[in-house]
């Protein structure tokens, strides 16, 4: 999460800057008109930014402009974000910067500053090419306690300053009230260089924030702290108030956000980070190598993509890969983080991470992180650096109703040096004490002759119920399961109730005939190593209605599922 002290001041000094260029006295226009009659070289007349009356205008800035011209057309644009920063935008207006030309500065839309879903405020490039905003030390486009804006083909580069105190692109509300501010539109943009690339938030405990926001085809990279980022007021589970709502996240790619060394006290350097949303999508999205430079003893670290505070959110067709973690914790792909509900992670690709593929986890007691789902996953080689992980990893305090299902998990430790060095090696599936309600099925968890489970008590069907996976190990067979070590599926079952249905024995061992535990996984194309390649069936699953869950209509590839499913993501 952000700091949010950082923002609110550079916007109070920025929008002290534009008020005062609105005014001019009387006395120095006179003073003006005696200079020209007396034969000086002066200045044109003052000409305010925007006319009194009329519109919607739309205004042109270009470096061979002049701040004297109307702005009107491409022909006679502004010169400076500065002289635009004075105008007082109104529904259906238009910012325009020269493409292909850099601008110093920051543009920023207050209060008073607000278009609609009908009649936005556009700040965009034209000519050819993107227009790039460098501010100077501060944000780049900042929009306070306003929506009905659209920002697209504009690139956002900060500064050594701007690093540590500003963000590409920021909407902050402030001010208390129980309505949103509706409709944000954030299209083909690039933000880089700063403390977040785009951040949307609320400062204080009684704001409300912002709905009907779509964000699509961005980048947002080589940032300090995060590339995208929610957030709203600390959450209240005795009457969960979500900030935002109605969002809409697609194609984003988020990579090289670096973390910050120096703060321990938050994590830093993540892809993507929701907190305080309600009906929230990711979708086609992309988190790798991020992370690299977070705090060493930080205690909380960073993830590729994840979701806190937040109920009603889908993670579907994204990848997420090579994230790190300077410290011990965290450094994965995907996350449902603290009190998240009702939501669901599948179609996603994980590999290569420090952490987990898929960490599902509460760390407070509050009963609010519930009915969660995880389906149609791939995770392939994560905790390359935290064996105490693995590649599905859940555990927490009172989390209730969690299915994971139909996902393909591969793990190659044998020639991992941080599993050497630990003394373990990570599994494809680890459980942690915390939750009930917890069903596991229809899984592959396929590993090199590392652990396939690591449960940390022995659970009883009761709270925990696994079914039709397919445990396989191309070495030495092994499964921990509380304080007993297990090297047989039979003797396992035997001694667990697990992989049990109706007293018949479900689950194997038997090979699904993965390529991916042999040849590397490459981006993306290496999922279809994912797949099972034997002749004959592994197993065979129930139909989705006979299990009686939805699974949804498509598996991993968008292919349509069949009556009768086999175990994986793939079908």
């Amino acid at each position: 999460m952000p700091d949010r002290a950082l923002e609110h001041p550079q916007g109070v000094r920025v929008n002290a800057v534009k008020r005062s260029r609105t005014t001019r006295t009387a006395a120095g226009v006179s003073a003006a008109v005696l200079l020209l009659l007396a034969g000086c070289d002066v200045p044109g007349v003052y000409r305010p930014a925007r006319p009194a009356s009329g519109g919607p205008f739309t205004f042109y800035v270009s470096p061979d402009g002049d701040d004297q011209n109307d702005g009107m057309t491409p022909q006679r644009p502004w010169r400076t974000l500065d002289h635009a920063n004075t105008a007082n935008f109104r529904p259906g207006d238009r910012l325009r910067l020269k493409g292909g030309e850099r601008f110093p500065g920051t543009v920023t839309l207050e209060e008073d500053e607000a278009g609609s879903a009908a009649r936005p405020v556009v700040i965009e490039s034209y000519g050819t090419g993107r227009a790039t905003i460098e501010p100077r030390g501060t944000s780049g486009i900042t929009v306070h306690d306003t929506a009905g804006v659209e920002i697209r083909n504009i690139a956002l580069v900060g500064d050594r300053t701007a690093l540590r105190e500003g963000v590409g692109i920021a909407f902050r509300a402030t001010r208390p009230g129980e309505r949103r501010l509706a409709h944000v539109r954030i299209t083909n943009v690039e933000a880089r260089g700063f403390q977040n690339g785009i951040s949307v938030g609320t400062d204080g405990d009684a704001v409300t924030g912002y709905s009907d926001v779509r964000i699509s085809d961005v980048s947002v990279h080589h940032n300090l702290e995060a590339g995208l980022v929610f957030y709203g007021p600390e959450f209240e589970a005795d009457g969960p108030a979500y900030a935002h709502s109605g969002l809409r996240i697609e194609r984003v790619t988020a990579y090289s956000n670096t973390g910050d060394p120096d703060s321990a006290g938050r994590n830093t350097g993540s892809g993507i980070a929701l907190g305080s949303v309600r009906d929230a999508r990711v979708t086609r999205s992309v988190a790798h190598d991020n992370g690299a430079r977070s705090a060493a003893d930080a205690q909380e670290g960073p993830e590729g993509i994840w979701v806190y505070d937040s109920t009603d959110v889908v993670l579907e067709n994204n990848r997420s890969y090579r994230n790190r973690t300077g410290s011990r914790v965290d450094g994965g792909g995907f996350g449902l983080d603290n009190n998240v509900s009702h939501s669901v992670v599948q179609y996603n690709l994980a590999y290569g991470n420090d952490g987990p593929g898929f960490l599902v986890y509460s760390g407070q007691a509050t009963g609010a992180h519930r009915d969660n789902v995880v389906r149609f996953n791939m995770s392939w080689d994560d905790a390359r650096k935290l064996p105490e992980y693995g590649g599905i990893v859940a555990y927490g305090s009172l989390m209730k109703n969690l299915d994971i299902y139909h996902n393909t998990v591969v793990m190659r430790t044998r020639n991992l040096a941080s599993a050497q060095a630990a003394g373990n090696r990570p599994p494809a599936l680890r459980l942690r004490d915390g939750m009930s309600g917890v069903s596991i099925h229809d899984n592959i968890l396929a590993t090199d002759g590392g652990p396939l489970v690591e449960a940390e008590s022995s659970y009883l069907p009761g709270t925990h119920q696994l079914r039709r996976n397919v445990y396989h190990s191309m070495g030495p067979w092994s499964l921990g399961w509380g304080s007993r070590r297990f090297t047989d599926l039979a003797d396992w079952r035997t001694a667990s109730g697990q992989e049990l249905v109706d007293g018949g024995a479900t689950g194997t061992g038997d090979d699904p005939c993965l390529r991916a535990l042999t040849v590397p996984v490459t981006d993306p194309a290496g999922a279809e190593n994912m797949v099972p390649r034997c002749e004959d069936e592994v197993s065979v699953s129930m139909g989705p209605q006979a299990s009686g869950i939805d699974a949804g209509p498509v598996d991993y590839f968008g292919h349509r599922l069949p009556d009768v499913l086999r175990p994986g993501a793939a079908q």
